[in-house]
């Protein structure tokens, strides 16, 4: 006899069809508006900017010339030296920042006497306005009336011509850039040496590693990310920058403190609009071509 049990477990198994979800449009709302600026801002300016850099252009006026543009920025006779001067600027700029930031953030993470008080302080130059710190550079580097050449007097060294002489010029500003930027590296590292677990220093210490072997094995690789960031902030700030080289030499003396920002700013001086804005293209590709694979190395050593 067929039991109801029986009749229930003979009987086939119908599916019940899952309800088809419908995927709500709502979410790309928020995309919305950040593509609107991203395009409005970015996108559409840099169309025009490559358009106009094959014009030759004005206010008023604009004729289509091809590359001539292109062709003409290369064969400036200041655009060797001034792309050999960006390359040293960013190297020193980033490099000096990179171990100058580990160094505070590592001390200011410390059980030292005033830290908050001392943070403050290194962060201070970043809040400065840019323009106004190399003025103020330019009075303090003064050769003969400057206050860092008269205190290396007094200690009985002759200090330089700081900004007169072309052998220092451009390391001038690159030392007072670094002076101004190294409160950001120190907040990127102290974010990331302050995210380490303390369990990790606790047990190195516990097996007697000092110091040295502390910051060796446990500090610097988990605070690669933030050496990462700082690597690729400065080196691409140290390839745009220009107001703190014009405020303090305007690429002088001669063309030694030139760089590839300050070349082209003199072009659009000059009245060569359409050329000065190939530059602007070849700087952003230089940007690019030296950061995007830079970004891509980390990656995968980060990965690996």
């Amino acid at each position: 006899m067929t039991t109801v049990t029986d009749a229930v477990t003979e009987a086939p198994a119908t599916t019940v069809p899952e309800p088809v979800r419908r995927r709500s449009p709502y979410p790309y709302w928020f995309i919305l508006p950040g593509g609107v600026i991203f395009t409005v801002f970015f996108l559409v300016p840099s169309v025009m900017a490559f358009w106009f850099s094959l014009t030759r252009w004005t206010l008023f006026d604009q004729e289509f010339i091809g590359l001539d543009n292109y062709v003409q920025f290369f064969r400036e006779p200041a655009l060797a030296s001034g792309l050999w001067h960006t390359l040293i600027y960013a190297v020193v700029t980033s490099g000096l920042k990179v171990v100058l930031g580990m160094a505070l953030a590592v001390l200011l993470t410390g059980p030292i006497l005033g830290r908050g008080f001392m943070r403050s302080v290194a962060f201070f130059p970043v809040l400065v306005s840019t323009i106004g710190v190399g003025l103020t550079f330019q009075i303090l580097m003064h050769p003969t009336r400057g206050v860092i050449n008269q205190a290396l007097d007094l200690a009985g060294i002759t200090g330089p011509a700081w900004l007169a002489d072309p052998d220092w010029a451009l390391l001038s500003v690159a030392f007072v850039d670094v002076w101004q930027g190294v409160g950001l590296a120190l907040v990127i590292y102290m974010a990331g040496i302050l995210s380490i677990p303390g369990e990790y220093f606790e047990a190195a210490t516990m097996d007697g590693a000092g110091a040295w072997h502390r910051f060796r094995n446990i500090t610097l690789p988990l605070a690669r990310p933030a050496t990462v960031s700082v690597i690729l902030l400065s080196l691409i700030g140290g390839l745009r920058k220009f107001d703190l080289i014009w405020a303090m030499t305007k690429g002088g003396p001669g063309f030694t403190s030139d760089v590839m920002a300050s070349v082209i700013y003199k072009q659009y001086q000059a009245g060569f609009y359409g050329l000065s804005t190939a530059g602007n293209v070849v700087l952003f590709l230089l940007v690019i071509l030296i950061a995007l694979p830079l970004f891509w190395f980390f990656n995968r050593k980060e990965d690996a």
